[in-house]
């Protein structure tokens, strides 16, 4: 029998996801709704506070102690605000404020959705039993989290181990975030599918150009899109092995969309972090797929808020 839960918010540009979870990560109740991102502040807030209804909806919700929010960011956990950077209507936007009326006032834990996956690999996943862990997502964005001597190590903010805009070139092309040649602007889905283009890679009959097809390619031995992945892996072994060097992590994890191209990805991953994780202290690092799939958010973010509601059990 269940006793106390945590709810839980999954918050992106695609889609709000919402559920009540166990002590153990178990999802007990679900419900989800398309994030409207190009709308108005209060609009967006709307769909989330139609996934809360739903939630508080059930049987089990007075047994829910405290909330986990999982959002795209930046976030800003002190102020409780979001900026996610594909939901232009949220620009601090009070995100904690908002769901506490709408739940009666219950407590809510803000972290970012890199921080939110970290905190489900680390839990129940890839990254469990590691004290140190970096784990990542390489989707149409990078992101990412800590774990830090065990603990989840969001930061004063909610968005430590944002590593997607480490600069792995100096003089690489101008990122979004205002710096130049982030990981992201690199190693993420659209800019692997977008320098493959740019390099004379065609598409097939179907005209798919997203990562995805980009990956089929190289897996069929196409030599520009095996090079677009190889510039991918080395960035983003520059910017592991540069994490690694400064917080000691162990055991980096990479999530998202692109990190389902599998070896087309993992094999120059690894062969490149050879090159760029040297010291003796970071040398038996190890890259490894993500576990969690779709759901690492929601767990991720219920995670959070049991780790900061010690109280928060499941019998």
């Amino acid at each position: 029998m269940h006793t106390d839960l945590v709810a839980a918010l999954d918050i992106g540009g695609t889609k709000i996801a919402g559920a009540l979870v166990d002590g153990q990560g178990g999802i007990l109740v679900r419900a989800q709704r398309a994030t409207p991102a190009q709308e108005d502040g209060d609009t967006v807030m709307g769909a989330v506070e139609e996934v809360l209804r739903e939630l508080t909806a059930s049987p089990l919700w007075s047994r829910a102690r405290a909330l986990g929010i999982g959002s795209a960011g930046p976030v800003d956990a002190s102020a409780g605000t979001v900026s996610p950077v594909n939901v232009p209507g949220w620009r601090g936007y009070p995100l904690v404020e908002r769901v506490r009326a709408a739940t009666g006032d219950l407590p809510v834990e803000l972290i970012g959705d890199g921080v939110a996956i970290t905190a489900a690999e680390h839990w129940q996943g890839a990254a469990r039993g590691h004290d140190n862990a970096l784990c990542m997502v390489v989707s149409t964005g990078v992101g990412g989290g800590l774990v830090l001597n065990g603990q989840l190590h969001p930061g004063p903010t909610g968005n430590a181990g944002h590593i997607g805009h480490i600069s792995v070139d100096i003089d690489g092309d101008p990122c979004p975030c205002g710096s130049r040649g982030c990981v992201e602007r690199i190693a993420s889905g659209p800019n692997i599918a977008r320098r493959a283009l740019e390099n004379g890679w065609q598409p097939g009959p179907d005209g798919d150009t997203s990562a995805a097809a980009v990956a089929a390619a190289a897996r069929a031995g196409d030599a520009v899109a095996l090079a677009s992945f190889e510039r991918a892996a080395q960035a983003l072994a520059a910017g592991i092995a540069a994490t690694a060097t400064l917080v000691e992590i162990d055991i980096a994890v990479i999530g998202g969309g692109v990190g389902k191209a599998g070896d087309v990805l993992f094999a120059p991953l690894r062969a490149a972090l050879k090159d760029y994780a040297t010291l003796s202290f970071v040398q038996r690092l190890t890259v490894t797929p993500a576990q969690m799939g779709t759901d690492a958010g929601l767990v991720g973010s219920a995670a959070a808020a049991l780790a900061r509601r010690p109280s928060v059990t499941s019998a």
